[in-house]
């Protein structure tokens, strides 16, 4: 019984990040090369992620706390598909914003109900969720590396030469079949409901917002805004840099395989989670979180050194490699540090907090600064992205430079005595 709900569960992680890796990547060059858009309205557009984390997940949440889990994430994703359908019928900067913030919308509640659902389903079978969740979540992973081959394959000109919207579609099939799927194969999962009475301040989890108080939660929750900035910058517009033919010639191997080159970043990922422990017990958090901080700085610095030589495709991969400590590093021991140092009655809370600095205010501040920014000095008269200038830092180079003085900042003014266990 338990193997059946398992292949359930990995089906379902596989497909939910199949829908998110179909199009998040390829975005920039599709508002870029197909539509011709500034590379300022694509900053906001980017931000919709973040503006759809600032309230969404915690509202249906809720909704799925009262009723069945499985039934909200099922009619969520087939709301998403509906909605991203309309997404290439979009011929104007801000309609497209306004349709795809609508999608987040709908979509970005299903990252926490994905992880309900699945602990809900091993908690009913009495299996720790903590040791048999990971393997089966590592598939979301794949799913996500699948669907950027996948969209390699239709929109590049080895294979069918599509138009970059078709990734839309593909994203909008995979909701529709994760959609049915969920309401045909998915158990039952209601949440056990409290017979404590509770606020709207706290089912709203603003209740851990008083951790502002102390100075060190306040000093932490404001560096994971600031690095929560950088955090999707890459996703944001690597694929439009590796695929810019004034960088990385038209047929060359950078420009021909651009998507399937970034998707190994997701497959270090995966590595990288499982050597967090190691890291952890012998470092401590502040020293992970720093070395996350400086693997940014790499990440962004291997980019900016990147040509069409030999050497630069090897700093491209070099790069996409250390996206995993980097992306893994931050996200994952700073929830581990919330957990450590956070009450256990408003731990859930807290961390939607840490989320909210991170993928909601940090994720939309970072991307629209980082529209104007290339929008500002980084745009030629004709409308298109010079990442290299002569004579003057690259737009990486920037980056590399703001996670750094973020990096340097913390070191100082971050104080945490890490006792080895």
């Amino acid at each position: 019984m338990y193997n059946n709900l398992r292949i359930r569960l990995i089906v379902m992680n596989f497909l939910q990040f199949f829908v998110w890796g179909a199009w998040m990547m390829t975005l920039f060059a599709y508002c870029k090369f197909e539509k011709n858009w500034e590379a300022g309205d694509f900053g906001i557009v980017f931000s919709t992620m973040g503006f759809a984390s600032l309230i969404m997940p915690t509202l249906f949440g809720i909704i799925a706390d009262k009723w069945k889990a499985n039934y909200v994430y099922a009619i969520l994703h087939l709301l998403f598909a509906a909605t991203m359908c309309f997404l290439p019928l979009m011929d104007a900067p801000m309609p497209f914003f306004w349709v795809l913030l609508i999608a987040m919308c709908f979509y970005m509640p299903t990252l926490g109900l994905n992880n309900s659902i699945g602990f809900g389903v091993l908690k009913k079978e009495d299996k720790d969720p903590v040791k048999y969740f990971p393997p089966i979540r590592v598939w979301g992973t794949i799913g996500f590396i699948a669907a950027m081959w996948l969209t390699n394959l239709f929109t590049k000109e080895w294979g069918w030469g599509q138009s970059v919207k078709v990734s839309f579609y593909i994203a909008a099939v995979g909701a529709f079949i994760l959609s049915g799927f969920s309401f045909i194969a998915l158990p039952n999962i209601t949440t056990q409901k409290s017979t404590k009475k509770q606020t709207l301040v706290e089912r709203f989890g603003l209740k851990a917002f008083v951790l502002f108080k102390q100075k060190k939660m306040a000093i932490f929750f404001i560096f994971s805004l600031l690095l929560g900035g950088a955090l999707q910058l890459t996703n944001a517009y690597g694929d439009g840099f590796l695929a810019d033919e004034n960088v990385f010639p038209k047929g060359s191997i950078i420009n021909n395989l651009s998507t399937i080159i970034l998707s190994i970043s997701q497959m270090s990922e995966t590595l990288f989670i499982l050597a967090i422990p190691f890291f952890m017990k012998r470092l401590g958090i502040k020293k992970v979180m720093l070395i996350s901080m400086l693997a940014w700085v790499v990440r962004f610095g291997f980019f900016g050194l990147a040509g069409n030589s030999l050497g630069g495709f090897a700093l491209v991969v070099l790069s996409c490699i250390v996206y995993g400590m980097a992306f893994d590093f931050f996200n994952i021991s700073g929830a581990l540090f919330v957990e450590k140092n956070v009450d256990a009655k408003i731990q859930s809370s807290a961390q939607g907090v840490f989320m909210l600095m991170t993928n909601g205010i940090g994720a939309v501040l970072g991307n629209i600064i980082a529209g104007k920014v290339i929008g500002t000095w980084f745009t030629r008269a004709n409308g298109s992205t010079v990442w290299n200038l002569p004579d003057c830092p690259n737009v990486w180079f920037v980056f590399a430079a703001y996670a750094l003085v973020v990096a340097v900042l913390f070191a100082i003014v971050f104080k945490y005595k890490h006792v080895k266990a």
